[in-house]
């Protein structure tokens, strides 16, 4: 499945512009520093020593590319994407050593068996539910044989609808929440193998986060 059979979501304009908004402010509270949370990053380096030597990875989602840089630190070739060219005006700023565009899940046109590894890390709880199995399908088919996808999402049951976010700035978004049997599902239905997973009781969203690690088999 390549960019052009997945579905837009109809609200990816207003997401867009509500991440734009919302750039600055995240960049200021320093979100995307992975030091801050252990256990997220005992996940994250995990990844890293699994695709070291797999092939490039890419960051979906990679906000200001603070993760893109983390593990570009860590021999990974790495580069982003995001949705926010507000985003990634910063990645490139913060950055300015790493690879980033701005671009939508939905829209990467990956190539077949390219990547090493990709890295879903709390950037797509926004994606509609009809939406997400054509984004996982198409990362499946992207990774290489024995290439690993990390996911990182909020876990719960149905759908927030967020109206304000990261100091009160005004957003129109919904936050899809996840149970980790449902995305084994998904991931299963798109040719990955579970490798791991976590499930952390809190996170700066206020609900229980969610890693899963998945494989490309060998075969």
């Amino acid at each position: 499945m390549n960019a052009s059979r997945i579905e837009q979501p109809a609200d990816l304009d207003v997401v867009r512009t509500s991440y734009d908004r919302v750039a600055d402010n995240y960049v200021e509270m320093n979100l995307g520093d992975i030091t801050t949370y252990p256990w997220l990053r005992t996940a994250i380096d995990g990844f890293a020593a699994a695709v070291h030597d797999l092939g490039p990875v890419l960051d979906v989602g990679c906000g200001p590319g603070d993760m893109t840089a983390y593990l570009a630190e860590r021999g990974l070739d790495i580069s982003g994407v995001d949705l926010s060219a507000r985003m990634i005006d910063h990645a490139r700023r913060l950055h300015p050593n790493q690879r980033f565009a701005v671009a939508s899940a939905t829209d990467l046109d990956l190539a077949d068996s390219s990547l090493g590894g990709i890295l879903g890390w709390f950037s797509l709880f926004n994606l509609p539910r009809r939406i997400l199995p054509q984004v996982l399908m198409s990362f499946g088919q992207a990774l290489v044989p024995g290439g690993h996808l990390i996911i990182g999402t909020h876990m719960g049951d149905g759908d927030l609808e967020r109206t304000e976010a990261y100091g009160a700035v005004p957003v129109t978004w919904t936050t899809y929440l996840w149970q980790p049997d449902d995305l084994w599902v998904l991931l299963a239905a798109a040719g990955l193998d579970p490798v791991a997973e976590l499930r952390l009781s809190q996170s700066v969203a206020g609900v229980p986060s969610l890693v899963l690690v998945a494989q490309r088999a060998n075969h």
